[in-house]
């Protein structure tokens, strides 16, 4: 309808939106009555266009209506909640149906489920996913629950009603039928994805001699660290970890590089290292299976120095150097011994994860630097104009939410802040363009 170049009055695309949220809800035949009245009218009205498009609405809803199978009799708002496992994983399917109409699924792979029987997991996740969530009118479990008297305490501290059933009947039992094809369709995709991640693991542990126990390889914990700056300005670092067979980017961290000559990597990685692996030696942190470095030879000797002085096992350090034209995978790994440097190969599945684990550790530092420098340049920008210091700066900072805020601004909404006068108003808007 594109509002955005006023095809559509504001009025008109609400209620478009409206009805919209309202089919979602369930509120179909209403919706259907609706456009169908509205089409008459304009038929009425000779408006055949707005009529066309009206029945082609209708017949579009009609096709959604007739691929939905998931139809309740009694509309009630229920939730079909299925465990499935299959080789040491366990899979929890959510689906939920509303007013009727099947919103879709949703597949959860909880963990530390070891020794939980099914029952006992679904038990769990009920009991956890509802203190976020609204409590449905119904409850269809795939097992019976060890505390029958769960869904009963749920709903009083809720203030509301809900029934579980477990051995459901007619078109419930469709639904849970359905929910279950599903949970066992995500959990054999979760179990190939964690395979063929598991496989990549193995084939860098055995290309770098590390402990191929399928326990060892669970537990491998990497670090990569990347050095990014522009010509010297705004250098950062960053450190990407690799665990349990995927990236964590919830351990990821940055680390501003400071008091150095502009554009040194040398000195920014001895700073980083020295930072981050004081930690270890200290007892503060524990120590990674593995620790990539972006770079060749001299960025490995940087780090082999720092792991020396600080008493710290110098072979789990292994540099990354780019290969020619800086290819994926044409990479060649340098070690801090006298072990040969290493050459993997394109088809190396170890040496893709490598790529992939370095790659993010470039991303990581790169998104960081950008964010840091441009901090860094709007916040000079705003100091270069005459009559604004730093309580000025900050005044108008938080006045507009950043500086962006602060560059779009009018001149007299510049000037309604305290400190500005009109004058310096009309300065500032002219020197941030």
């Amino acid at each position: 309808s594109a509002p955005c170049v006023d095809e559509i009055s504001e009025a008109d695309y609400a209620e478009d939106a409206t009805r919209a949220a309202r089919f979602l809800n369930g509120e179909t035949q209403e919706i259907m009555g609706d456009i169908e009245r509205r089409m008459q009218r304009a038929a009425e009205a000779l408006e055949f266009e707005q009529a066309a498009m009206l029945r082609d609405q209708m017949g579009a809803l009609a096709k959604v209506l007739h691929q939905q199978t998931m139809e309740d009799s009694d509309q009630s708002d229920t939730d079909i909640i299925v465990v499935a496992s299959s080789g040491g994983k366990v899979c929890v399917n959510l689906a939920m149906v509303r007013g009727g109409r099947h919103l879709g699924d949703r597949a959860f792979f909880p963990t530390h489920t070891d020794g939980d029987s099914s029952a006992e997991v679904l038990e769990i996740f009920i009991a956890q996913h509802y203190v976020d969530h609204p409590l449905p009118a119904v409850i269809v479990g795939s097992h019976a629950l060890p505390d029958a008297e769960l869904i009963d305490l749920i709903a009083e501290s809720k203030s509301t009603k809900s029934r579980f059933i477990s051995r459901p009947q007619g078109v419930r039992r469709a639904w849970l039928e359905q929910a279950t094809r599903n949970a066992e369709m995500a959990l054999g995709s979760a179990l190939l994805e964690s395979g063929a991640r598991s496989a990549r693991t193995l084939a860098l542990a055995e290309a770098l001699d590390l402990d191929t126990d399928p326990v060892a390889l669970e537990g491998l914990h990497i670090e990569c660290f990347d050095i990014s700056h522009t010509a010297g300005e705004a250098t950062q670092a960053s450190c990407v970890v690799y665990a349990n067979h995927a990236m964590q980017p919830s351990l990821y961290r940055r680390y501003n590089i400071a008091g150095i000559t502009p554009g040194d990597d040398y000195a920014a990685m001895r700073q980083v290292l020295t930072r981050r692996f004081g930690k270890v030696a200290d007892g503060e942190a524990q120590m990674p299976g593995l620790v990539l470095i972006d770079g060749g030879k001299g960025q490995v000797e940087i780090a082999r120095q720092v792991f020396a002085e600080l008493g710290l096992d110098t072979e789990v350090l292994v540099g990354v150097a780019k290969g020619d034209r800086r290819k994926v995978g044409l990479e060649t790994l340098i070690f801090p011994d006298d072990r040969a440097p290493m050459v993997l190969g394109e088809a190396s599945a170890a040496l893709m994860l490598i790529a992939q684990i370095r790659d993010e550790a470039h991303r990581f530092a790169i998104t960081g630097m950008r964010a840091k420098r441009a901090k860094t340049r709007n916040v000079s920008r705003l100091e270069d104009i005459d009559g604004i210091g730093a309580k000025r700066r900050q005044r108008l900072l938080a006045r507009f939410g950043g500086f962006s805020g602060v560059a779009n601004a009018s001149i007299e909404d510049l000037a309604s802040v305290e400190g500005i006068s009109p004058e310096l108003a009309e300065r500032i808007y002219f020197s941030l363009r």
